[in-house]
């Protein structure tokens, strides 16, 4: 019979409590892209609406395109009299004009302008609508789990919805994706008709030298930033929404990535395809396997927790063949209490083949002899 085994690790850490941090926005989440951690999260997964921060998706569709070689920067889109008479925010466009990719793009990003996303949208889909069901379902195939789009900009609608887990998967997404375009989102200043306009990020603006993403307001859904700031070797990702005011909205974005960087510190304790333990196999071609995790195993946690982390290592008992060095064969865990933190696949290099008769017979003569390891039954 198979049995779960758990082989435990203890590490004492520095402090006694849990640590909470606490947000007077709605839905929050704060996230370390170094080791995938999140450091605290708050109604992530509700359905909101997400303003002008689903612009981040009209971007990302664009970059993908560009990245693709289907679009150029240099490329012009004529503006309509749809995305001229668009109200909100503007990039200030004239119908009939021509504007570049790379024009609209810091239209969208640093002037939030959504006359600048329906001139985009109507130039790669068609119309507005064909774009926004082309986002959803671009949406779906990075990673987006609960996202509905109906417009390219950010427009109150009750259909045009996100979750602030979303927005954080998006905004990692468009990071790792497009690491030669994401600069657009740091620059400060646009200037277009002769009317130049401030990017409306406030953490740019700070001595947190961020380096994007996007606010949103509406009265739907109030006033959301997702914001990174990098800091030597770390960045970290935070996704706000459902504040009071913009004044809110930059207090609290700061304090709590300060939080972040100050009061959080990486533990690491293995490098990726370190062997953490090796273990035995029954009934194999061979006698042992040493596993390890394809991926270092790292997490942010609080530099004061009073309780200890334990770390298990999980797996069947026995290890029967056949093992298949692509496949995971246990987990490391890392707990705190009864609750798992983090986890991460382990893999061996080595595939373990069923002795044949033979070998099962020269295994079984060996234990008569020497008492080595077990009788393989011929089944």
């Amino acid at each position: 019979m198979k049995k779960l085994i758990f082989v435990f690790f203890l590490f004492p850490i520095l402090s006694k409590n849990v640590f909470a941090i606490e947000t007077i926005a709605k839905q929050a989440i704060l996230y370390d892209m170094d080791t995938k951690s999140v450091l605290f999260k708050k109604n992530s997964d509700q359905l909101v609406s997400p303003s002008s921060m689903s612009k981040i998706m009209t971007i990302y569709y664009v970059f993908k395109k560009i990245s693709e070689g289907e679009l150029s920067l240099q490329d012009e889109f004529i503006v309509s009299k749809k995305a001229w008479k668009k109200g909100g925010s503007k990039m200030f466009v004239k119908v009939n004009e021509k504007v570049k990719v790379e024009d609209l793009i810091r239209g969208i990003i640093v002037q939030s302008g959504n006359d600048a996303c329906i001139v985009l949208a109507e130039g790669l889909s068609g119309s507005e609508k064909l774009f926004s069901e082309e986002l959803t379902g671009l949406g779906k195939e990075i990673g987006l789990k609960n996202s509905f789009f109906t417009n390219s900009t950010g427009w109150p609608d009750p259909e045009h919805l996100m979750t602030v887990d979303d927005l954080l998967t998006l905004s990692i997404r468009t990071i790792k994706d497009f690491p030669d375009l994401f600069h657009y989102y740091s620059e400060k200043e646009f200037t277009f008709s002769g009317i130049k306009q401030l990017n409306r990020n406030p953490l740019l603006f700070t001595d947190l030298n961020s380096d994007g993403l996007k606010t949103g307001h509406t009265s739907l859904g109030g006033y959301g930033l997702v914001a990174t700031v990098k800091k030597n070797d770390r960045r970290l990702i935070l996704v706000l929404n459902g504040l009071n005011s913009s004044k809110d909205r930059a207090k609290e974005a700061q304090r709590l990535l300060k939080i972040g960087f100050n009061q959080f510190e990486i533990l690491k304790i293995a490098k990726a395809n370190e062997k953490l333990k090796t273990l035995n196999v029954w009934g194999g071609d061979k006698k042992k396997i040493n596993i390890f995790s394809k991926d270092e195993i790292k997490i942010t946690i609080p530099k004061k927790i009073k309780k200890q982390l334990s770390f298990a290592i999980k797996y069947q008992s026995p290890l029967i063949p056949p093992i298949i060095s692509e496949e995971p064969i246990g987990e490391f865990l890392i707990k705190k209490n009864k609750e798992i933190l983090k986890k991460f696949e382990l893999f061996t290099d080595q595939n373990v083949r069923k002795m044949n008769f033979f070998q099962k017979i020269g295994h079984n003569f060996r234990y008569l002899l020497f008492g080595e390891s077990v009788i393989i039954n011929n089944e």
